[in-house]
């Protein structure tokens, strides 16, 4: 299991969920009462907001760190060992003694969404302190925070005195989430936001927050909220972007879709990747879509994300529509 401290100051701090994947290859239907339906495998990975985020920023040439917790259990131990092997830095990872490792359940069917049965687990006692070690290295560019809304030890205020502090710095800070049905979702965001430099929720989960379907009054209403950008994720209609002075409707790039499974986290790697290197918004957005595009090609959350030469020459190759509004 990791050190007590990161080895060194990273480019980007990942903050939040970290999970055991156990995925199925797509199979015909789900299964009725009693029936057994065959996959032709079935996949343990890494998971989670911030273990994905860090893996593929290491793929893409960036120096990430995980800050979460896991259980002192078989899982934890192979989403550690996983990141090792992959390069990245597990300084941030922290025992939880009374929890397990916070586990997810994917099932992939052909044709349809992924299905997602999720224990939070030792994720529940994630706080914003578990963070400050890694602050403590050096602050980085880009705080990044995903699973944001099923970490109940996660407090807002806390959590917008440790953004305002890498903001403070020169730092950028990224917040996603994760939504299990309708709660005080605008109670526990209200606070994080006006510190929040890129907000970047799927048009399902902003649906949930905050009963509004359309995702460019989705984007609108939590740039009024205080985020400087906003960025909906939409699947493969692309996203939704509104900050000061650009609101575009971003197509989605062409890929061969086998597993959704990861696909906004990759599309956040790819634009902390983005800003980390000083590209422009518009860039940034087309890294973003390009490292999202990739990670559907495969099963599992991290199986098919480009390397950055990888990305650089799938977006010299393919065009993204952009419709201002």
């Amino acid at each position: 299991m990791p050190a007590a401290t990161p080895s060194s100051a990273p480019a980007v701090v990942c903050a939040g969920i970290i999970v055991a994947d156990h995925l199925c290859t797509p199979i015909d239907h789900i299964p009725a009462a009693g029936e057994l339906v065959p996959a032709d495998e079935l996949v343990l990975n890494i998971g989670g907001c911030a273990t994905n985020a860090a893996m593929n920023l290491t793929r893409l040439g960036v120096h990430a760190t995980v800050c979460g917790k896991v259980g002192d259990d078989v899982f934890g131990r192979f989403v550690a060992q996983t990141l090792t092997d992959a390069g990245v830095d597990v300084g941030g990872i922290r025992i939880d003694p009374d929890r397990a490792t916070s586990q997810s359940l994917i099932i992939n069917v052909r044709g349809q969404d992924r299905r997602f049965i999720h224990a939070v687990s030792a994720s529940k006692g994630f706080v914003a302190a578990d963070i400050d070690a890694a602050l403590a290295a050096g602050m980085p560019k880009v705080l990044y925070v995903g699973g944001y809304l099923i970490l109940p030890g996660l407090d807002p205020a806390a959590l917008a005195d440790r953004f305002a502090k890498v903001r403070a710095s020169g730092g950028w800070t990224m917040l996603d989430v994760v939504t299990t049905g309708p709660g005080n979702h605008l109670d526990l965001l209200r606070p994080v936001l006006p510190q929040t430099d890129l907000f970047l929720p799927n048009t399902d989960e902003a649906a949930i927050i905050l009963g509004e379907h359309d995702p460019v009054r989705q984007a609108l209403a939590f740039r009024a909220m205080g985020a400087r950008r906003v960025v909906i994720t939409c699947g493969d209609k692309g996203s939704v972007v509104a900050s000061e002075g650009f609101n575009a409707r971003v197509g989605a790039y062409p890929v061969n879709f086998v597993d959704g499974s990861g696909g906004g986290d990759a599309f956040d790697s790819g634009y902390i990747a983005g800003l980390v290197d000083g590209l422009p918004e518009l860039e940034c957005l087309k890294l973003a879509s390009a490292v999202g595009a990739s990670c559907v090609r495969a099963v599992g959350t991290t199986a098919g994300v480009f390397n950055r030469a990888e990305a650089d020459a799938f977006i010299a190759q393919h065009s993204l529509s952009v419709e201002t509004f």
